[in-house]
């Protein structure tokens, strides 16, 4: 069982127990989160997709630690003008871990009787017999 989610801006696939560097939450350490963007949800084969989120679906996480990432150094320069800039930028992240992915809505294989359904209801009125529409006949055009 998989889902993908919108953790912080930013879409991951999640699965029970994994552990992922999100972007920093606001959370303390050892605290629950729940993120209620839950965009796709895979049970086994049966697919539940929203649009854009699935309602009552959420995606729960324990938050691990606060750390930064690798510092990238941006350096700018411009040949023979004397111009150059040196910066560096840590980034902030959090290291999550999944415990639970609550599932609900209805899935793609509940929503598929549905549409063969409406593909009957279709094909009964297509065998129905056909009419031919009556023609009027044309007034020709006279000239004043």
């Amino acid at each position: 069982m998989y889902a993908i989610v919108e953790i912080a801006g930013q879409q991951f696939k999640v699965s029970k127990d994994q552990r992922l560097f999100v972007h920093r939450l606001a959370n303390d350490v050892d605290a629950k989160v729940s993120f209620d963007k839950v965009l796709l949800i895979d049970n086994g084969g049966a697919l539940t997709l929203g649009a854009p989120a699935i309602e009552g679906a959420s995606v729960e996480a324990k938050v691990l630690k606060h750390l930064k990432g690798d510092k990238v150094i941006v350096f700018k320069k411009k040949r023979r003008k004397g111009y150059k800039k040196k910066n560096g930028h840590r980034q902030s992240f959090t290291q999550i871990i999944i415990e639970n992915i609550v599932a609900s809505g209805t899935s793609k294989k509940e929503a598929a009787p549905k549409a063969t359904k409406k593909a009957d209801v279709e094909v009964e009125t297509a065998t129905e017999e056909v009419k031919p529409k009556a023609t009027r006949a044309k007034k020709p055009k006279t000239e004043e």
